[in-house]
């Protein structure tokens, strides 16, 4: 029995796949056919055609691509062994390397980015490596018009951006309220990054949470604070 308060529940999460049906039935997929070779190139097949059904949909292909790399990254290494200058296994390869291997995981994202010009989501997961590099500004941002060059408002590439540039990161409190100042200026309201205000706020929450409580508990009193972009990406 617990007298002061009541134990604590894991917290709901949204399924990995989001609204996505196809992403879904294959994510069951790769939980069922873990195993040995046979049945890793039936999972290679699964990942191929979600990748190639995708399209120029680049908010889809590379939520897809990152959902898949996290749960199925033996068979991405496997697509790409078997096929190493297939545009599509190269990215997925590249996107399952960035925890272990990010400076392999920018290489091999280079490499996808030679093959469809138009699709940033191999420059995504290039800026996704940098980022877990801790790499210098002067690195990212490149790498962040070539992004932007093909996807002005691209959601995965805002969001990391947002991270790097985060006091636990790269940046500070005024380097994210440059940027969010930056972006929110000049972003239609229905871009697929219209998700980084609430974002930010929410880990601007959990920051305050952290610190001791009382601050986030001001805020949450006092209503929404203004949203701010950092000044060494210019528009």
């Amino acid at each position: 029995m617990t007298f002061f308060g009541s134990t604590r529940r894991p917290k709901p999460r949204p399924a990995p796949e989001l609204d996505d049906a196809a992403l879904g039935r294959v994510l069951r997929g790769i939980a069922s056919l873990r195993g040995p070779d046979p049945q890793d190139l039936a999972i290679v097949a699964r990942l191929e055609q979600r990748l190639r059904d995708t399209g120029p949909d680049w908010d889809r292909r590379c939520r897809r691509i990152s959902v898949l790399a996290q749960a199925a990254p033996a068979p991405a290494r496997e697509w790409h062994k078997r096929r190493p200058r297939d545009a599509d296994a190269l990215v997925l390869a590249g996107w399952a390397e960035r925890a272990t291997d990010p400076w392999g995981a920018q290489a091999l994202c280079r490499l996808a980015a030679e093959a469809p010009p138009d699709d940033p989501t191999p420059w995504v997961g290039a800026l996704a490596a940098l980022r877990s590099l801790g790499r210098p500004h002067a690195e990212l941002a490149p790498v962040w018009e070539e992004i932007r060059a093909r996807d002005p408002w691209h959601r995965e590439a805002h969001l990391q951006l947002l991270g790097y540039l985060s006091p636990e990161e790269q940046g500070s409190q005024s380097a994210l309220r440059d940027f969010l100042d930056d972006v929110v200026a000049v972003m239609p309201p229905d871009a697929p990054a219209a998700c980084l205000p609430p974002t930010a706020a929410v880990r601007q929450y959990h920051r305050d949470l952290d610190g001791g409580g009382v601050r986030a508990l001001g805020r949450a009193a006092t209503g929404h604070n203004r949203t701010s972009h950092d000044g060494w990406i210019r528009r």
